[in-house]
């Protein structure tokens, strides 16, 4: 075995590098520095993330072990996006992993967290089913013990099980959408499903293997109606936990799904596969929309609108071409900004109070105008107002899907615009309880701590600074162009 093969897995690497110096210090450094443990792994991090957007990474595509792995700068783009998301979670989650009743598993906390991310990388990267089995394992089995991080609660537990039983009962489905896959074609790599696919007339147990891939990877970004879960893990979960889950889980399991549809199942695109997403986003966008609208927690109200935006997600796979891929890219990091501000104040608000309810945002802004700033802000940019981010992320999805240029794509979009004006609405319900409803407040003055205001000020500036140079988008999609999966 050639293992200078391993030098093409750069980024893995150098997160398992990462992952063992946490374990190490989590494992031998002595009592009185283990104090030190949440800003190393911090600042460790921090540097891991810079050095993944280096011009060193490399500038061509790559691959190792015959095929099964690939890299190349888009994915090396969408890595980073990913450790983006994860820096601005572990700034977040710094007060929480210290409390009292956690500072005993914090590194616990930091290694399931590294494992998971560990796994997202090989499902973006791998051609070969079997490599991206382990990815998608090594990316979910460690997040039910993450999802059951607080012991003394029940609801988290309860959150867990849930949790795990949905992920065996998808993986289960997933693998017996391979096994049909492998019996009709006689190979797991990427490239010779799609030649055998394409050389084949379409068949019964085609369009059966296709739906339980889907159906599988359906489970992770929630689409409907595999989506049951997602409440109910959202609101049991520690909410550092749940921030992760909505924004670096859902976003690596997009660009997997992309990656399996566009390489292994493009030659069927028009044929199953498109029709099939086309009723996925209507009922993901829809439904979620309209459930948000009787939430009252706001864990439950982000996780129904994380299902919406899964939907607005999945237009950019089925645009197919190299402006989805950058929609894409984009709309996910933008989202991690805007949804991580959102969880940003609702965890030092729960850190402080233990209150999730909307209702207790009422007149935040008299005692928080600091929180409440941000999660206007964050509403706005979900909801896709201008000038901020999430009007532009939203503005080119739409034009990448509709770039394809069929009338049933134009029926897509204009659902989809219709479904914005109604999530405009419940957005707007958050932020008319803070500025507007004239209850007295029930959130008292206080100052949250500073890592959480560091993650937040993160969030802001994302928020703004995207909006404002939205010309960055230029760049993702000269690189999908170029370097592109397609």
């Amino acid at each position: 075995m050639d293992y200078s093969q391993f030098l093409a897995m750069k980024q893995e690497i150098g997160l398992l590098v990462v992952f063992l110096l946490v374990f190490l210090y989590d494992t031998f450094m002595p009592r009185r520095s283990q104090g030190g443990l949440s800003v190393f792994t911090i600042i460790l991090f921090a540097v891991f993330t810079v050095w993944g957007f280096m011009p060193c990474m490399g500038s061509c595509a790559d691959s190792a072990f015959a095929g099964m792995y690939v890299t190349s700068p888009v994915m090396m783009a969408i890595k980073g996006i990913l450790n983006v998301g994860v820096l601005i979670v572990l700034i977040q989650a710094n007060k929480w992993a210290n409390s009292e009743i956690q500072i005993m598993r914090r590194g616990e906390f930091y290694e399931l967290l590294l494992v998971t991310l560990f796994g997202m990388y090989l499902m973006i990267s791998a051609r070969h089913f079997l490599l991206f089995v382990i990815g998608l394992e090594a990316a979910s089995l460690p997040l039910a013990a993450m999802v059951a991080f607080d012991k003394n609660h029940y609801e988290s537990h309860e959150a867990a099980v849930k949790y795990i039983l949905t992920a065996v009962f998808s993986s289960a489905i997933f693998m017996m959408g391979l096994s049909f896959v492998y019996g009709l074609t006689g190979s797991l790599y990427f490239s010779t499903i799609a030649s055998v696919v394409a050389l084949e007339e379409t068949s019964a147990m085609l369009i059966v293997a296709l739906a339980f891939v889907v159906a599988g990877v359906g489970f992770k970004l929630s689409l409907v109606p595999f989506h049951l879960w997602t409440a109910d893990v959202y609101q049991g979960a520690p909410t550092s936990v749940t921030s992760y889950l909505s924004v670096i889980s859902k976003g690596a399991a997009a660009f997997a799904f992309l990656v399996i549809l566009t390489q292994v199942f493009g030659a069927v695109y028009s044929d199953i596969w498109e029709w099939m997403l086309y009723a996925l986003v209507i009922l993901t966008i829809t439904v979620g929309n309209l459930f948000a609208l009787r939430q009252t927690n706001m864990k439950r109200f982000l996780a129904f609108s994380s299902i919406s935006q899964a939907g607005y997600i999945m237009l950019g796979v089925v645009a197919c071409n190299a402006m989805g891929m950058a929609s894409l890219m984009y709309y996910i990091l933008v989202y991690v900004f805007s949804n991580l501000a959102a969880f940003g104040v609702i965890q030092a608000i729960e850190n402080k109070t233990g209150k999730v309810g909307m209702a207790d945002y009422n007149g935040l802004h008299k005692t928080n105008p600091w929180l409440s700033f941000t999660m206007m802000l964050a509403m706005f940019s979900l909801a896709g107002i201008p000038p901020f981010a999430g009007f532009f992320s939203k503005f080119f999805i739409f034009t990448g899907a509709i770039a394809q240029g069929s009338i049933a794509i134009y029926v897509l979009v204009l659902i989809a615009l219709i479904n914005t004006i109604v999530s405009l609405f419940y957005y707007l319900l958050v932020v008319k309880a803070m500025y507007i409803n004239p209850e007295q407040p029930v959130v008292g003055a206080f100052r949250s701590a500073c890592s959480e205001r560091i993650g937040m000020w993160i969030c802001v500036a994302g928020i703004i600074g995207l909006g404002i140079v939205s010309c960055f988008y230029d760049h993702l999609l000269e690189l999908s162009g170029t370097f592109g999966l397609f």
